[in-house]
């Protein structure tokens, strides 16, 4: 696995997304999307330090410990817990189970291991903070020689608890933060990853704002965290609108199916539209086109989108070049014709005397 890239370096490269908790809010998980907070309230945050080199220019790399490694290989990665927080803060560090269930990426309760989090070793379980504080922590993987090929799924959490119980008495508040990990182990080279935009149905919510939902099917061999945007066209009257942000919490296993989900202007008309929607996982990225018209009523759905296909395109093209080389062919035989005919007739090319 290629070496970790120097500080200097992903100082200069890395903008990792930062990942928050609110200190003294309700129990809470975050591995990996970034959420609104209250202005003035006070984080937890954890953020990557190193990324391979490999794997600079793979967004998830950057908010992700995201790898491929043979068996019996050992690697680090560093990573910097945070506070916001004006007054000293206790933070525990630990590393725990993680899946792919239902489209989403979902985390074990509390300190629930699998195979993957007990490779990982922190080399320290907690961090004091001081106000407005931070500290480094170095993350160990091992794989053992014996493990299989597969991917695994983890997280690495930094979490903050309340010393006592919370405003209802009966239970301590709790929240945590973390890094998830996506490692792929097996002999050569990393699996592919890829993914196909199938139907894009439009909708209007109950309360009648449009959105679309569009299916989508991993086809590669590693996870994907799927993002996107929609933006529509030559609507009525020649408007055009967005682009419209897609849901973030898309996690689909390899094999798996899952729905994207883009909500629109309440004050769009229902059209058609020409859209144009571009999802992404990483560096994988694909774009499906086509019209579309939003149902009238709330809470209805409307004809599925009418998409263009590349293939017909390629077979259209792949026609008119045919037809082009048939007529330059066709031209040809017909100057090489006449030349044999005018031969074959024995015009002279000058007087006999």
């Amino acid at each position: 696995m290629p070496s970790p890239l120097s500080r200097r370096s992903v100082s200069a490269a890395l903008t990792a997304l930062v990942l928050h908790a609110m200190i003294g809010a309700p129990a809470a998980a975050d591995t990996g999307r970034e959420q609104a907070h209250p202005a003035g309230r006070a984080v937890i945050g954890v953020r990557l330090l190193e990324i391979p080199a490999n794997r600079v220019d793979d967004p998830r790399s950057h908010s992700f410990i995201v790898d491929h490694v043979n068996p019996g290989t050992t690697f680090t990665r560093r990573f910097e817990v945070y506070s916001t927080s004006p007054k000293p803060q206790h933070v525990r560090l630990y590393a725990a189970a993680a899946g792919i269930k239902g489209s989403r990426f979902t985390f074990a309760p509390a300190q629930t291991p699998n195979e993957l989090s007990s490779w990982v070793t922190l080399n320290r379980s907690s961090a004091d903070l001081p106000a407005r504080g931070k500290a480094p922590v170095k993350a160990t993987i091992a794989v053992p020689a014996w493990a299989t090929e597969a991917e695994r799924y983890a997280v690495i959490w930094a979490e903050v608890a309340s010393p006592g119980p919370g405003p209802k008495g009966n239970i301590a508040l709790v929240n945590r933060v973390g890094i998830r990990a996506y490692l792929d182990v097996g002999p050569g080279g990393e699996p592919p990853s890829d993914f196909e935009i199938g139907e894009i149905v439009p909708q209007r919510t109950d309360d009648g704002q449009p959105k679309i939902v569009a299916t989508v099917a991993n086809t590669g061999k590693r996870a994907i965290d799927l993002e996107g945007q929609l933006s529509l066209s030559e609507g009525p009257s020649s408007l055009s609108a967005g682009p419209f942000p897609a849901n973030r919490d898309t996690t689909l296993a390899p094999g798996g199916r899952g729905d994207i989900t883009v909500l629109l202007g309440r004050d769009l008309p229902d059209g058609p539209w020409t859209f144009h929607l571009t999802l992404r996982s990483g560096r994988v990225s694909h774009t499906a086109t086509g019209t579309l018209t939003f149902p009238t009523k709330a809470g209805t759905w409307g004809m599925p989108a009418a998409l263009s296909s590349p293939l017909t395109l390629t077979l259209a093209l792949a026609v008119l070049v045919a037809l082009v080389a048939a007529a330059i062919l066709a031209l040809g035989f017909r100057r090489f014709h006449a030349r044999r005919q005018s031969s074959a007739t024995g015009h002279p090319h000058g007087d006999l005397t």
